[in-house]
């Protein structure tokens, strides 16, 4: 069961037009243009280095493009704060939790910060738990859980926060299969509820379950799977 299945999402969509990152002499996005409407699944794959990562960093706010743009409806996305504040949700390959906190605290302070009554923010947060498998495992400390463990807390977080637009980078590659498939329904039924999902991922069977899959190979952008509303190219 989908931890939100009437909360309202997004009508609006995300744009990414002449994107382009550079670390130095190194590209890792090449004029990345691309539209994701709400409640699409798409998959961003290709080999280490390809720029996955880069791509949702720009999308989600957390990297500024050297050139082009990312809108969310008619805003520009400048900075993760703002992306944050339009309701865009970044799951970081690595999960980006606090050690020093407990599962359910992770995954609560970022719904606290924003404003959400406490009650309900407790609630959203041991449902999204119980979601992912881990009711059970709110007051471990993240250095108790293991790695798979860290990586449905990551996910927890985001579906605790119901957000507009869930970026996901890699969000199956610490479980085994049993939890990759958890993880895999929920994010679909994320979109199935109006969410726009886009997954970085290196699992093929991960990436076949969503509408879409776009391959990236040294910053170039090319359509493995077109979207529902794209003609091939």
């Amino acid at each position: 069961m989908t931890v939100d299945q009437v909360q309202p999402r997004g009508t609006s969509t995300l744009c990414a037009e002449g994107v382009r990152v550079a670390y130095g002499p190194v590209v890792a996005l090449r004029d990345v243009s691309l539209t994701v409407h709400p409640g699409e699944f798409l998959a961003v794959t290709g080999p280490s280095g390809a720029g996955k990562s880069s791509l949702l960093w720009a999308l989600g706010g957390a990297l500024r493009p050297q050139a082009g743009v990312v809108t969310y409806g008619d805003e520009a996305i400048g900075d993760r704060e703002g992306a944050s504040r339009a309701g865009i949700v970044l799951v970081p390959q690595g999960n980006g939790l606090a050690t020093t906190l407990t599962a359910m605290e992770n995954a609560l302070v970022p719904l606290l910060v924003a404003g959400v009554d406490p009650n309900e923010a407790h609630d959203r947060v041991q449902a999204a738990l119980t979601a992912v498998g881990l009711e059970d495992s709110g007051n471990h400390l993240i250095e108790e859980l293991s790695g798979g463990q860290q990586q449905r807390v990551a996910v927890a977080r985001a579906l605790a926060t119901r957000g507009d637009i869930i970026l996901a980078d890699e969000p199956t590659s610490d479980l085994d299969s049993v939890n990759r498939e958890r993880v895999m329904t929920l994010l679909r039924e994320e979109s199935a509820a109006g969410a726009l999902v886009i997954m970085a991922t290196h699992d093929p069977e991960a990436a076949a379950q969503t509408d879409a899959e776009l391959a990236l190979d040294e910053g170039a952008m090319s359509w493995k799977r077109p979207q529902p509303h794209r003609s091939p190219d």
